[in-house]
């Protein structure tokens, strides 16, 4: 029995043409029959660091009864010189999540996956309270069940009041031990016996999208452990993002 949270993640690479850049983590959101891929924007383009891929690659599934039967499936970021992407923003700036949609024609027929609805979205913030577990589902440095091709799950826990938007951003902190490539990767609570996802084939409430570690500019690299925290985007922004 595979876990139907396994199977909302996908494994993600960018591409320059056919050169390889990164790896990072991806999940399935699904509104008014519309498929959509999300993970961070810094994925899609990253200025300070010169990162512009052209397309992005996903691993998808094609056998529900045989996780060993995949394909790598190509998305073009651009057309006629325009994004296909769409990125978020709030009253603070930049958001960094991303979402592009997936045609569905071009999917494989037998396509095997699980996707996030705003049914698992939450309704009010203040219903998560700090240190509540968590998972955070994804591919660190790539890794992963190279034969099933299924991602590997962090525990952690919710650092700061979920209710507030920490120094006025748009993300909260989570506590977790997570790598490079965790990007994009979905950060989600068991969902409570009161919400509607608990009934469905995914019962988890999807809280946010994991970003990046955070850390102190005065750490003293040699005598300083790194805080160990990460920024996670409020989940919320993909009702905007997914309109029209």
């Amino acid at each position: 029995m595979i876990e139907p949270i396994l199977l909302s993640a996908a494994r993600l690479s960018t591409f320059k043409a056919d050169q390889l850049l990164t790896n990072a983590s991806s999940f399935f959101f699904e509104r008014d029959q519309r498929l959509f891929l999300v993970t961070s924007r810094h994925v899609m383009i990253d200025v300070p660091s010169e990162h512009f891929p052209d397309r992005i690659e996903i691993e998808l599934h094609t056998d529900a009864g045989n996780m060993a039967q995949s394909i790598g499936f190509s998305v073009p970021l651009y057309r006629d010189g325009k994004s296909l992407w769409r990125q978020g923003s709030d009253s603070s700036g930049e958001v960094d999540v991303a979402v592009i949609e997936l045609d569905r024609a071009a999917l494989p027929a037998t396509l095997a996956y699980q996707a996030f609805t705003p049914e698992h979205l939450l309704p009010c913030l203040k219903q998560v309270e700090v240190g509540s577990p968590l998972l955070i589902v994804g591919f660190p440095l790539g890794f992963h069940d190279t034969l099933h091709h299924m991602p590997v799950v962090r525990q952690a826990v919710i650092a700061s009041s979920f209710g507030l938007r920490f120094q006025g951003q748009g993300y909260f902190l989570t506590d977790a031990r997570t790598h490079r490539g965790t990007s994009g990767a979905p950060v989600v609570m068991r969902a409570p016996a009161s919400h509607p996802g608990q009934t469905d084939a995914l019962p988890w409430v999807l809280l946010g999208v994991h970003s990046a570690r955070l850390d102190v500019g005065t750490r003293d690299l040699q005598q300083d452990e790194a805080l160990g925290l990460n920024c996670a985007w409020y989940a919320d922004v993909l009702m905007p993002l997914t309109e029209g």
